[in-house]
């Protein structure tokens, strides 16, 4: 994966041959918090949602790369911004030469998966990969390295339908919350427990996702 400052992502992995990865809700639970600790020191979340199978998050990233300290990671400059911008960023694992004293957010990824795994196992008795080898992340509003299936259109990012009516990152951002939906699990989004969709329908008061940045980026954050 490759990541550049001042973008939005769209991670996503799911289990081996597509088995489950959540068993119960403490499962969940847990997994939630490993994104609190391992992917907010370098981003917001705008979006998730965790399926039994599977995982999506929806992440505008201000770090790719920052210091650790005493085991802990913090930012490598005092201010950021959270402005979007169209020119193209060189991404900080280019511009700081990579070292023990640092630790990415591709890194950082790769340790939630992992210890998330180790948990599972202990609890289910089983040993091996949970999830399939690469966890994907396509960017949803980069100027350049667009996915195939969406096009820029008057300088937007637009997702490739008929009418062209969807930006990507509203696209995206719907996507996300109506897995649970076509998946058949519940009727409408906000049924699904395991989502940002009840947060944003201020139907619970959670504090995973910077509602107050999406409204910036997203058209409409209607579920």
């Amino acid at each position: 994966m490759q990541f550049e400052e001042g973008y939005i992502y769209h991670i996503y992995n799911q289990g081996n041959n597509r088995r489950k990865i959540f068993f119960k809700r403490e499962n969940y639970l847990y997994f939630l918090q490993k994104i609190r600790t391992q992917i907010l020191p370098y981003g917001d979340v705008l979006a998730w949602c965790l399926m039994p199978n599977h995982f999506h998050l929806m992440v505008y990233v201000r770090e790719v790369e920052l210091e650790k300290t005493q085991g802990k990671t913090h930012t490598m400059t005092q201010s950021h911004t959270h402005t979007m911008t169209q020119s193209h960023r060189m991404s900080a694992s280019s511009r700081h030469p990579m070292s023990n004293n640092t630790q990415t957010l591709n890194q950082s990824i790769a340790i939630m998966l992992r210890s998330y795994t180790r948990a599972i196992n202990i609890q289910e008795k089983t040993s091996g990969s949970l999830f399939r080898p690469h966890t994907k992340a396509e960017c949803v509003n980069c100027p350049q390295g667009l996915q195939p299936s969406f096009v820029m259109i008057k300088g937007v990012t637009t997702y490739f339908n008929p009418d062209g009516s969807r930006d990507y990152p509203q696209s995206c951002f719907r996507y996300i919350h109506q897995n649970p939906v076509k998946a058949g699990l519940v009727a409408k989004a906000t049924d699904w427990e395991y989502s940002s969709a009840r947060d944003y329908a201020k139907l619970r008061k959670g504090s995973l996702v910077n509602c107050e940045l999406t409204n910036r980026y997203i058209r409409s954050i209607q579920s």
